[in-house]
């Protein structure tokens, strides 16, 4: 079941988010050292605490039954939402619980008046970039960051 987190779910989200994007960093080289802002390293409880209340970004989370296995937010800026960190634990993958959040995602962005979603990821992540794309985003472009050892690549899609 997706429902919108609260206050009290912070702790548990800022665990799947870090154990989920642990994997993409132990699979690209992604460390502490060469990458301390990736999200594996830098999702705290005061950040998203911060974004929940101070930025009023609506937060959502994929019970399975009382525990929380998958993770997004989303932040609106002017019609656009981009989405973030849409993460799920590593042994609950593969069962279309990403897809379900995803879809979830998308019709959340539409009630807040979105009609387009934005996201970035690790372009060298070849296999979530055709996840992406079969499900409607299309790549518009690659950017590379000196503070991050990846090239971060960015993704859209129109909301219907």
């Amino acid at each position: 079941m997706i429902k919108q987190i609260t206050k009290a779910d912070i702790s548990k989200c800022t665990k799947v988010i870090r154990e989920s994007f642990l994997t993409v960093a132990e699979e690209f080289g992604i460390t502490p050292e060469n990458a301390p802002r990736f999200t594996a390293f830098a999702t705290t409880e005061d950040r998203l605490y911060r974004q929940l209340e101070s930025e009023h970004r609506p937060m959502f989370a994929y019970f399975d039954d009382v525990n929380i296995v998958g993770y997004y937010s989303l932040k609106k800026d002017d019609g656009v939402c981009e989405l973030n960190n849409l993460c799920t634990l590593p042994n609950y993958r593969h069962k279309k619980i990403g897809e379900k959040l995803l879809y979830d995602a998308f019709e959340q962005a539409k009630m807040l008046g979105c009609s387009k979603m934005i996201l970035s990821f690790v372009e060298e992540n070849k296999r979530l970039r055709r996840w992406y794309e079969n499900h409607g985003f299309i790549h518009t472009g690659t950017e590379k960051l000196d503070f991050f050892p990846f090239t971060c690549g960015y993704m859209e899609i129109e909301l219907q």
